[in-house]
């Protein structure tokens, strides 16, 4: 159709990596997860601890996919005890900055949620 605009040449559209990137980091609790996973690895029970409010269903699917993703890496020591950790990955880290500048820009630009809220 002549009238119709496609989205490569309309400059309202946004652009579709940034839509990947908001479809996938948007999802609850994965860019809180990756804040957490910011400081250092950590074992399923540290970030069920520190992501508040997250079910172990939900916490065991959003590792999995970020895992998939190439974002978050999993290591299985044998042990005795056995023990699972998580840790960004070169790509996870490499997202970083952009995750400390919406943060910043949080800080600045958006009212505090009230206590509780999330």
């Amino acid at each position: 159709m002549p009238d119709q605009i496609s989205a490569e040449s309309d400059p309202r559209m946004c652009d579709t990596a940034l839509a990947r990137a908001f479809d996938f980091l948007g999802k609850r609790w994965n860019g809180v997860i990756l804040g957490t996973l910011k400081t250092g690895s950590a074992g399923f029970a540290e970030l069920k601890r520190a992501v508040v409010g997250i079910s172990d269903s939900v916490l065991s699917e959003r590792l999995t996919e970020l895992v998939a993703a190439g974002i978050v890496e999993r290591t299985v020591d044998a042990g005795p005890p056995v023990s699972v950790t998580y840790r960004l990955s070169a790509s996870g880290l490499a997202l970083l900055p952009a995750l400390d500048e919406l943060a910043a820009w949080a800080t600045s630009n958006l009212a505090k949620a009230p206590a509780g809220a999330r």
